[in-house]
């Protein structure tokens, strides 16, 4: 049986999913989208995160070449490739069939779990059907194709292990999944927009595990380096607040009768500092004042500085 540690964290390659900082996953491949007609070791050139078999003979490749493999959404019913792939010795990413209750992915996820070595992850959003002569042998996309945050909020809550929302279809989706307190995102590089740049849907997904992360998905570092990229994180969302607050304060400059420096108010700002020390009651308002008139004289020098242009 799993420890609660095991259970709430897993390691996939150098990746940890689950308690912590959420992650980004941008290498899965399924051998699915192949109809069982490919090398699966050609496929898998190299080493991938997440590998999604055809069948059974895709098992050693996957084993050998990736960090994880993937029960799929579409074929969580084929009962005997479940049980061959949470046979395999790595840890099990239980896709949610669409139409599936929390509590059959999670039952699945169990039965996984049984059969493996209890390391096992959810995820929700991947709608992937099965290859279709109709469309040149190339995968239908089943219905859906973005996550349930709900559902995916649910199942972690209930089951205590970690899940990850697949936004390959809708990387807009990335932040608000991890606000609903997704463990990591996915971000599929052949997904269905080949248009899109796979780089661009990266970097957003990793903003979204960076600011939205820092602000809502507590932590507790064990190391100095842990310590740091913590810190790291925390200054990330800073800097986008403190950017956000310098364009909003160039603003009022504009609209107040008297702007720049002659135009403070500063019984608002006394008021301002007294209402963030109830957030940061370590600091309070003694340290918290000299923060937020530095930063109040910076939005004000560089709402000047536009205006002179």
């Amino acid at each position: 049986m799993s420890s609660t540690l095991e259970r709430n964290t897993v390691a996939v390659g150098d990746l940890l999913v689950g308690d912590g900082p959420a992650v980004v996953i941008g290498s899965r491949v399924s051998l699915r989208a192949h109809g069982g007609r490919a090398n699966p070791y050609e496929v898998l050139r190299g080493r991938v995160t997440l590998a999604e078999p055809y069948s059974a003979a895709d098992l050693p490749a996957i084993a050998e070449l990736a960090d994880a493999v993937v029960v799929g959404a579409s074929w969580t019913r084929d009962i005997p490739l479940v049980r061959a792939a949470a046979g395999l010795g790595l840890p099990v990413v239980v896709e949610r069939r669409a139409s599936a209750s929390v509590e059959e992915w999670l039952g699945l996820a169990d039965y996984c779990a049984l059969e493996g070595d209890g390391r096992v992850i959810l995820c929700d959003g991947a709608r992937r059907g099965l290859p279709s002569q109709a469309q040149g042998g190339r995968p239908e996309q089943a219905q859906g194709g973005w996550p349930d945050l709900g559902l995916m909020r649910a199942a972690r809550a209930a089951s205590g292990r970690p899940v990850l929302a697949d936004v390959s279809r809708d990387i807009g989706l990335s932040a608000a999944a991890v606000a609903a307190g997704a463990d990591g995102l996915i971000v599929e590089r052949a997904g269905p927009e080949p248009e899109a740049d796979p780089l661009t849907a990266l970097r957003v997904a990793e903003e979204a595990v960076t600011v939205v992360g820092a602000l809502l998905r507590p932590e507790t570092p064990a190391t100095l380096p842990e310590c740091r990229a913590a810190i790291d994180r925390v200054d990330a969302a800073l800097a986008t607040l403190l950017e956000r607050r310098a364009e909003l304060a160039g603003i009022v400059q504009r609209i107040k009768p008297v702007g720049g420096f002659a135009g403070r108010d500063m019984a608002r700002e006394r008021a301002l500092v007294a209402r963030m020390a109830l957030r940061a009651p370590s600091l309070g308002e003694a340290r918290l004042a000299p923060i937020m008139n530095a930063v109040i004289e910076a939005g004000l020098h560089l709402a000047e500085e536009r205006a002179a242009q």
